[in-house]
């Protein structure tokens, strides 16, 4: 993977400046891409790339071009399916110079046009420029694995990987979003186009921007489609056709990705998803698996057990990183200014520290299994929902009111989704400065496609406000790509494979929550590959130190991190509050439900630290 940047003028004429404007683009992501560098300036519009050499070590940086130079583009990303389309590419008479997979990217443009994303199946991010439009395009990938961000000003759109990437132009504003601050709140991240920053947007997952003499609009090429309700049909009495084909499926998709000019490592936790995975690679690389895993001294946290006994299994190699609170501590600000949000754990500092621990060990690219628990129904909430559910009963005012708001949430006010939001909205609101609470309720478009909801089973509408509202921005964003990344290290996720996940969204409930449980599915084709006591285990999510342990142990630092007078400069939440909150987290036995509390110190905490980091100002209410 790499980091692209880039901006397109809406008045007609380039600023003179433009290039020293990229290659600051350029620096501030260079972490994304230590290898090698370009800047392409065309007519009105310029790009900066940097790479991370994975495949074809020698070829140079992009961008790469259509063989009459009309059209150039830039990739952050791997295209897996890359050597297919180039044959059919090359049946049509395009030429090619290097083995690197992007190259495919301006000749399956000028072919399809728009309509090229969709036949990909990668993790990507990209920056087209069609000089016979004179028209630039913005395309992310249809989960969302790799973020892409933009902003539009009077004079240019910019554009990059990160927000530091768009940021990096002195006339994007640093304002703080409300908005954006409250979603990382309310719900398991900040859902694109929504960033922590007003005036930045992020691409959605499946969808594209265009920007063409000054107009930019936005549309989704690909999203995912489960079948109705009323089509479904009885579960099937015979699961093991639908075994044979996820396993040839994942087989694949794993085979896929580990398939570099580079040494290639598992993430390994010591749950399910991560164990199948290290099996699968373990038969499918030529050398020795090598994987890599956090430790913790205390019990609550700790499953090096499980990782052990999975190495033992494949025979593998394994780098372990024990971790201590001061560790998250001495962390929490570098890792706030490459998640650019605020987050509401610190197990972020966990994925920096794994992500270190790899590169150290000689690895640039991972498999790690983010996908599974949202794709086949891993979560504690798709038991629930098989089971009919659990709906708090409130009074009839408040019952109205929180279906209307999940109405303008969700485009169907019959979809729950993780909380009751009426009583939630009045719990968080006087967190925020008292100026600001009058403006945190306001919801100025759905976060998904209501019709992609309506009519399905309640397990699959679970499924799909997962893979939009906690996978693609959370688990893939912030957590994910960002982490790693500030390491340059490349995670690939196997069971985001377009074939894994096409199979995934036509799986009955039935075998989602099934006779093994949840994950019925993964569980089946697991047998025989990962031991037993991991198959059975209860799910585990990935966590680590609250607040109240970091108050512990870095009383003085986090005290001054949350004074009142700061909380009070940064004018984004109500100094008593916090307060109030600070001395129930510093009684001797305060703890967190690591699955059901939510941390809002924590909040407070890492969206202060993002002010700081980047100078951002405080949010308006104008």
């Amino acid at each position: 993977m790499c980091g692209i940047g880039g901006i397109m003028t809406r008045t007609g004429r380039l600023r003179g400046d433009a290039p020293a404007l990229l290659e600051r683009m350029a620096e501030a992501m260079r972490h994304r891409g230590p290898d090698d560098g370009s800047i392409w300036v065309g007519p009105g519009v310029g790009f900066a790339f940097r790479r991370l050499s994975i495949n074809d070590l020698a070829a140079s940086a992009d961008p790469f071009t259509s063989e009459d130079g009309s059209i150039t583009s830039i990739c952050n990303g791997e295209i897996f399916n890359w050597r297919e389309l180039r044959e059919d590419l090359i049946r049509r008479g395009h030429r090619f110079r290097t083995e690197v997979d992007t190259e495919i990217i301006p000749h399956l443009y000028e072919e399809h046009g728009e309509d090229a994303f969709a036949l990909l199946n990668g993790q990507f991010a990209v920056a087209v420029h069609d000089g016979r439009s004179e028209q630039l395009v913005l395309a992310r990938d249809q989960l969302g694995i790799l973020p892409l961000h933009y902003a539009v000003l009077d004079s240019d759109i910019v554009f990059g990987s990160e927000a530091k990437t768009v940021l990096a132009h002195e006339g994007v504003p640093r304002e703080i979003d409300l908005l954006g601050v409250d979603q990382a709140m309310t719900f398991p991240g900040i859902v694109s186009p929504r960033t922590a920053f007003l005036r930045v947007r992020a691409v959605r997952p499946g969808g594209l921007v265009r920007c063409r003499r000054g107009v930019v609009d936005e549309r989704t090429y690909w999203d995912l489609e489960y079948p109705l309700e009323e089509d479904l049909g009885p579960v099937p009495d015979d699961d093991q056709p639908l075994v044979d084909d996820l396993s040839a499926r994942f087989d694949a998709a794993v085979r896929r990705r580990t398939l570099a000019d580079v040494r290639v490592g598992c993430y390994l936790s010591g749950g399910l998803d991560s164990s199948l995975i290290t099996a699968v690679a373990a038969g499918a690389m030529p050398t020795r698996t090598e994987t890599m895993s956090v430790a913790f001294s205390g019990a609550d946290l700790d499953e090096s057990e499980f990782q052990r006994e999975m190495v033992t299994r494949t025979r593998g190699r394994h780098h372990e990183r024990l971790v201590t609170e001061s560790d998250i501590l001495d962390g929490l600000t570098a890792m706030v200014r490459s998640a650019e949000v605020p987050v509401k754990e610190s197990y972020n500092v966990c994925s920096v520290l794994l992500a270190e621990t790899a590169r150290q060990s000689g690895h640039v690219v991972v498999l790690t299994g983010e996908g599974s628990d949202e794709l086949f129904g891993g979560y504690p909430g798709y038991r629930m929902d098989a089971l009919g559910g659990v709906r708090q009963r409130l009074g009839a005012a408040a019952e109205q009111a929180e279906l209307e708001l999940r109405e303008q949430l969700f485009g169907d006010a019959d979809v729950g989704y993780e909380r009751n939001y009426v009583m939630w909205r009045n719990f968080r609101r006087d967190l925020y400065a008292e100026h600001l609470r009058e403006h945190v309720d306001h919801v100025p478009e759905p976060l998904v496609d209501g019709t992609r909801l309506r009519g399905r089973h309640r397990l699959h509408q679970r499924s799909y406000l997962d893979l939009k509202l906690r996978m693609a921005d959370h688990l893939l964003g912030d957590h994910g790509d960002r982490m790693a990344m500030s390491r340059s290290v490349e995670a690939r996720y196997p069971f985001l494979d377009r074939e894994v996940v096409d199979f995934a969204t036509r799986l009955h409930p039935g075998l989602m929550v099934g006779p093994l449980g949840e994950k019925h599915m993964v569980k089946r084709i697991a047998q025989g590959l990962v031991p037993e006591r991991i198959l059975r285990r209860e799910k585990y999510g990935f966590r680590a130190p609250s607040s109240p342990a970091l108050l512990r142990t870095g009383g003085e630092l986090i005290g001054d991190l949350l004074s009142p007078e700061r909380i009070r400069r940064q004018a984004v939440f109500d100094p008593d509050v916090v307060s109030a909150l600070q001395a129930a987290a510093t009684e001797p036995d305060a703890q967190l439900h690591p699955h059901t509390s939510d941390d809002l110190l924590m909040i407070v905490l890492t969206t202060g630290l993002l002010m700081d980091e980047f100078g951002a100002t405080p949010p308006s209410t104008s």
